[in-house]
């Protein structure tokens, strides 16, 4: 028979003129009606069809039109909503919204005492309503009779009896009997007397009993019979003394469902929960002023997870919804939507709340967009890419520069929520431009949680700009007065060492490591040091793969393969300096040529030789040299004799000892310039550049340089005041030779001639005159006081 049902049912749904699709059965029970799912045709809206067929069950045929005709004209929020009711010769259908069984719950006690309460309350009141405002009786109140909604309210169906106490010939009165389970649920004077009975007592009292067979139903499950009634169970203990008197034998001693609803809403009643109170204040929550408002999501916070959670997406959510956009009800109304957002699938959250929250994103309130920005990991995931980079993202930018610091705060700690769904090109465009506003920013803390998001998002930057940007703002962060800043930098290079090249490791990173070694705050000394473990250890690893020289291999013919290059000093000298002073030397003998030399002529230019002078004293040597053309190559001008000593190694010439000091000078300017020795002989060098000190001849004192100087001092003594001489230009100047002077071969020109070797000559000269000595004060005897004394004081 059922088979038949469904095929009638199912042919009829396949007619054009039906206005619903039907879907598959739900389990009613013991019921006059078979319920199904459905789609309407024109919306494409769930709904629930109630059918009635009359050939199979004429005898209730009564019962299904009271019922149709009771539910098309009663209206209130605790009744089943009633879309349209299609009358047939065969059938009866009544299209409501989507309901389900509230059987299917009590059968698998899924429901909280929290919300059991919140449907019964909701079920008292609608029994009030139905017997005090509409003078009526509904006559069937139990478990079967309560259908749950979408939003999971409670909604009281089963009008079958349902009648008017103000009409004689009521339908309860003659068909209340023929209701399924009837004696089960009939309160003991309808049993003793039958229905006619409740003529003679109070209008709610059948209602009465019937809530109280519910409230014994919802909370332990089962109900067999009346003799179940006595032992409450699980009923909650604020609500036993009530529920006694619902289900009292006397019905003139019931409660009514009125008085039963005014019990629990007293102060400390059992209808004084959250719950109730937010579904009474849901609908009014844009015109409460802001004390209610904050008191309202105090209730809604203090709601445990078990609450409804359909009720709030269908019912409380709306009008949280309006209250944040419409209504004024700013970040606290936020935060609840966002709670219930939680439970909602994603495409729910997409459809419902993704609107409204990019809508709010644009709005001017900055308390609503920190608030925004604080949820934004909570819902950033369910949010699509393309709205993200769109709409969100163009939003968020406007709070990196906005006046508020605590909106630029939030909005840089935003950047980690929305990184992952970012374009390139507004990762490495418009956000590392913003970024390095918030890195100089006034506020400390603001730069330094700009440090911690970029060391966060540094493996989606692009690879070409990831290390220069980084290796740029960290370093600069390292210098902040702010020591968390600094602090902030240290772990963020070692948090992303990974994604530096060796080079920069160690050419760029550890040198702005050190400076933190000795930061006066132990925070960030402790973190410099870890850091500095990291990353010497990283350029370590590197170091050991490198090769042990990159200097090309000599593979000349001209020198034997066993030359050794040339050393000055004493080549067993082992110690730093003697080395040092060897690798030094060499450099100069490979750039300059030979250091002693012999002098001779030739045709073609002028080739140096001296040997060394038996006092073992270094003297300088001027020769002046014929060049061919001006612009030949130079040569040297002078040459120093080296004094033999295996205690002191030579010392080099004056010039480029001030040429190392200079760059040395210039490493904290420059690194490009370090150790460029060569660079700076060439400057030296230069036209107009200071003129060279002289040699050091180790001490000992010039005495035919010092008399000279005395007997010039002598004659300007006794010359007469104003007949003195004025010293001619380049006068003064004694160039003692260290041998006899010798004959210049033909070919080189004793006349001064402008030539590279004049110049070289005169700026040597100019050179020594320049050097003043301390020369030794020996005691002489045999000096005359007039001449020695005065030159020694």
């Amino acid at each position: 028979m059922d088979f038949l049902k469904s095929a009638v049912a199912s042919a009829i749904a396949k007619s054009s003129s039906f206005p619903v699709t039907l879907g598959d059965r739900i389990d009613l029970g013991d019921s006059i009606w078979t319920l199904h799912n459905g789609v309407k045709k024109d919306d494409h809206t769930s709904c629930c069809v109630f059918t009635f067929d009359i050939n199979s069950n004429k005898a209730r045929l009564p019962l299904a039109k009271n019922a149709a005709r009771r539910l098309r004209t009663l209206r209130h929020p605790g009744v089943i909503r009633v879309i349209d009711v299609i009358e047939s010769e065969t059938h009866i259908y009544i299209i409501t919204e989507k309901v389900t069984p509230l059987s299917w719950h009590i059968k698998r006690k899924s429901l909280s005492e929290e919300t059991i309460k919140w449907g019964i309350y909701s079920v008292s009141s609608t029994l009030k309503f139905i017997n005090n405002d509409a003078s009526s009786v509904h006559g069937a109140v139990r478990v079967s009779s309560i259908f749950a909604s979408e939003s999971g309210e409670w909604k009281l169906g089963g009008f079958e009896v349902l009648s008017s106490m103000n009409e004689d010939d009521a339908i309860i009165y003659t068909y209340g009997s023929l209701l399924p389970d009837s004696n089960r649920y009939a309160p003991p004077e309808v049993v003793n007397g039958g229905w006619s009975a409740i003529k003679k007592n109070p209008l709610g009292a059948p209602d009465a009993y019937g809530l109280g067979i519910l409230i014994f139903e919802a909370f332990n499950g089962t109900f067999m019979g009346s003799d179940q009634l006595g032992q409450p169970r699980s009923v909650p203990a604020n609500m036993i003394q009530s529920y006694r008197r619902l289900i009292n034998p006397n019905p003139k001693l019931r409660l009514n469902a009125g008085q039963f609803v005014d019990l629990g809403k007293k102060t400390g009643g059992f209808f004084e929960t959250p719950l109730i109170h937010i579904t009474e204040g849901a609908d009014s929550l844009g015109l409460k002023s802001e004390a209610e408002r904050d008191e309202f999501l105090g209730e809604l916070d203090a709601l445990t997870d078990d609450f409804p959670e359909d009720f709030f997406k269908m019912k409380i959510l709306p009008e949280l919804l309006k209250s944040v956009e419409f209504g004024g009800g700013g970040p606290s109304v936020f935060g609840a939507i966002m709670k219930i957002g939680l439970k909602m699938s994603d495409d729910e959250f997409e459809s419902r709340l993704g609107p409204v929250i990019i809508r709010l994103f644009n709005s001017p309130d900055r308390a609503m967009r920190v608030c925004l920005l604080d949820n934004l990991p909570l819902m950033i995931d369910r949010i699509p890419q393309k709205d993200v980079n769109n709409k969100i993202w163009p939003a968020m930018t406007t709070g990196f520069t906005d006046t508020a610091p605590i909106v630029r705060e939030q909005t840089v700690k935003g950047v980690l929520s929305v990184i992952s769904k970012l374009s390139d090109r507004a990762i490495n465009g418009e956000l590392l431009r913003y970024l390095a506003k918030t890195a100089n920013d006034d506020q400390p803390g603001i730069r330094t949680n700009t440090t911690i998001c970029l060391g966060k998002i540094a493996r989606n930057l692009g690879a070409g700009s990831r290390s220069k940007v980084l290796i740029a703002a960290f370093s600069r962060a390292l210098r902040d007065p702010f020591v968390h800043a600094r602090n902030a930098a240290l772990m963020a290079l070692n948090a992303t060492i990974d994604v530096f090249g060796d080079e920069d490791c160690a050419t760029k990173i550890l040198p702005a490591i050190c400076i933190s070694l000795i930061d006066k705050e132990k925070l960030v000394r402790d973190q410099a040091n870890k850091a500095l473990d990291i990353y010497l250890q990283r350029v370590r690893k590197y170091a050991s793969t490198m090769p042990d020289s990159a200097l090309p291999l000599e593979t000349g013919t001209s020198a034997p393969a066993t030359a050794a290059p040339a050393r000055m000093g004493n080549q067993t000298d082992t110690s730093w300096a003697g080395w040092a002073i060897s690798s030094f030397t060499n450099k100069m003998a490979g750039a300059r040529g030979e250091m002693a030399s012999t002098t001779t002529v030739n045709g073609s230019g002028l080739q140096k030789t001296q040997s060394l002078p038996a006092s073992g004293r270094a003297t300088p040597t001027i020769n002046l040299v014929q060049e061919k053309s001006i612009t030949s190559s130079p040569r040297p001008s002078a040459s120093y004799t080296a004094r033999s000593s295996t205690s002191q190694p030579p010392q080099p010439d004056q010039p480029f000892q001030d040429d190392t000091m200079d760059a040395w000078g210039t490493m904290d300017d420059d690194g490009d310039n370090f150790f460029d020795a060569s660079a700076s002989n060439q400057a030296a060098k230069a036209p107009g550049a200071a003129p060279s000190a002289a040699f050091d001849d180790g001490g000992e004192p010039d005495f035919a340089g010092w008399l000279a100087a005395q007997s010039k001092a002598k004659t300007q003594k006794q010359l007469p005041k104003g007949l003195a001489k004025p010293n001619a230009a380049g006068g003064g100047l004694n160039v003692r030779p260290s041998v006899p002077a010798r004959s210049v071969s033909a070919g080189v020109s004793n006349v001064k001639r402008p030539t590279v070797a004049s110049a070289r000559t005169t700026a040597s000269v100019t050179a020594k005159k320049e050097v003043k000595r301390e020369l030794p004060k020996p005691k002489d005897d045999n000096m005359n006081d007039d001449d020695w004394g005065d030159a020694w004081d």
